[in-house]
């Protein structure tokens, strides 16, 4: 039997328990990046929040997305030479599997690795704040494409 882990609490619900001032932009940014495995461009992002509120500017969209990783609760992450992704799963330990060829991006959680250790010896004076776990492959859809 699959093992499954529980879906985090949403962005919204996050932001609405810290009494984060949400204005009408920040909402519609909130709920574009709700759902499972939400890994989104900036564009992709004011594509969904533009669907709910039309006048939403791009600017806007970015600075709400850049407030949102100030605060914590959003992660930007590095698309290798792709444009950078937010994700809003911040609070949950997680890895990623990547596609190499399209750039997908999945939540997983595989079981005992979820807190790797690093010996003191080969931190060289680093203060460690999180480590980030990318799987990379071919997604089913690339992988049919050959």
């Amino acid at each position: 039997m699959e093992r499954r882990t529980p879906a985090p609490e949403s962005l919204l619900g996050r932001l609405r328990r810290r009494d984060w001032t949400l204005t009408a932009q920040r909402r519609a940014v909130a709920e574009a990046l709700d759902g499972a495995h939400v890994h989104l461009t900036a564009d992709a992002v004011h594509r969904r929040a533009a669907a709910r509120l039309p006048e939403i500017s791009r600017a806007t969209v970015y600075n709400v997305l850049r407030e949102l990783a100030a605060l914590g609760e959003v992660r930007e992450m590095g698309g290798e030479g792709r444009a950078k992704r937010y994700d809003p799963n911040a609070v949950e330990p997680h890895h990623h599997l990547r596609c190499e060829r399209c750039g997908a991006l999945r939540d997983v959680h595989p079981h005992g690795t979820n807190r790797l250790r690093l010996p003191p010896g080969e931190r060289y004076g680093f203060a460690l704040r999180g480590v980030d776990v990318v799987f990379r492959g071919l997604c089913p859809d690339c992988a049919r494409a050959g």
